[in-house]
């Protein structure tokens, strides 16, 4: 018998791989469908709401779903550092919307406030959506930043979050209901100097999410890495953030705390895990694909640190 000619060998051997290829791709597209479908969405016009447990909820995007989920019939527990204004936003939403406002001040740096937080999660009978919001970001080289301040970052953002979840999740699934929402952040995903642990805390939120969305279906309970660009905030009003300036970031690159949250609850009704707000941001990340985009990045940062020594 003659040997199989090598061209055609080799066109047997990519006809295979494309075989194999098109299959493992039919396969998955199956299996998410199949995960979709299994995979309720959260009602928040639920006739019985249940309560609503934020962290940073004094302000931005954490005051913004308090004063939604109000709106929707939930009672709160809001969780912050800063006590008079945790108080504050507590009475001016137990007072506009006739529910039960609990605040809880806590500093999810500090892990002793962290296990106080999860005690109180887990003697909640009725929780129906956990948001953890809180967050901050620090500015500069990584090598010298305070690598203190680093590391409450990694506390408050994952380890908090991974703990409160943890904490949460029994009773939803027993329930068989419940909402996730871990609030990243569009840096998760874009090459990030300057805010090399931010971007990195974040990107693991997202992943987190991911994961344990797969892992809950068919429980009940919906799972949402949330992930914002820039938004109206106090974020970067803190001192490391001093010689930034709104107006170096374009105007139609920014949304406002509302308009975040809007879409954020919008999307539940179409079981998205990850979830970018703003068209505008969602181009970004096409973006970020293409080959121009490194060195768009490097110009701008280039900029952005030309202005910081000129300040400084």
């Amino acid at each position: 018998m003659k040997p199989a000619h090598p061209d055609r060998r080799w066109l047997a051997l990519t006809a295979g791989a494309g075989i194999g290829a098109s299959g493992m791709l039919g396969a998955l597209l199956l299996w998410r469908r199949q995960q979709k479908a299994q995979t309720p969405t959260f009602a928040l016009n639920h006739p019985t709401p249940g309560q609503a447990l934020i962290t940073g909820a004094s302000s931005g995007i954490g005051a913004a779903f308090a004063r939604h989920l109000a709106a929707h019939g939930y009672h709160l527990v809001l969780v912050a550092r800063r006590e008079e204004r945790l108080h504050a936003l507590a009475q001016e939403i137990s007072d506009a919307y006739q529910i039960q406002v609990t605040p809880l001040v806590a500093d999810l740096a500090c892990p002793s406030d962290v296990t106080r937080v999860e005690q109180h999660v887990m003697r909640l009978t009725d929780l129906d959506i956990l948001i953890n919001n809180a967050g901050f970001g620090t500015s500069g080289h990584f090598a010298e930043i305070d690598l203190d301040m680093q590391l409450d970052m990694i506390q408050v953002h994952i380890n908090a979050s991974v703990r409160l979840c943890r904490a949460a999740l029994p009773g939803m699934i027993e329930r068989q209901r419940g909402l996730l929402i871990n609030v990243a952040s569009i840096a998760a995903f874009l090459p990030a100097p300057g805010i090399v642990t931010y971007a990195a805390s974040k990107n693991y939120l997202v992943t987190f999410s991911r994961a344990l969305q797969a892992e809950l279906v068919g429980t009940g309970v919906l799972v949402q890495a949330l992930c914002p660009g820039f938004t109206y905030t106090e974020f970067h009003d803190t001192p490391e953030f001093a010689t930034f300036q709104r107006s170096n970031v374009p105007a139609p690159l920014w949304m406002f705390a509302d308009d975040v949250v809007n879409e954020s609850l919008a999307t539940l009704a179409h079981n998205r895990t990850v979830v970018v707000p703003g068209l505008k941001n969602r181009l970004l990340l096409l973006a970020v694909q293409r080959p121009f985009f490194s060195t768009l990045w490097a110009i701008m940062r280039g900029r952005w640190r030309g202005a910081r020594s000129t300040s400084s």
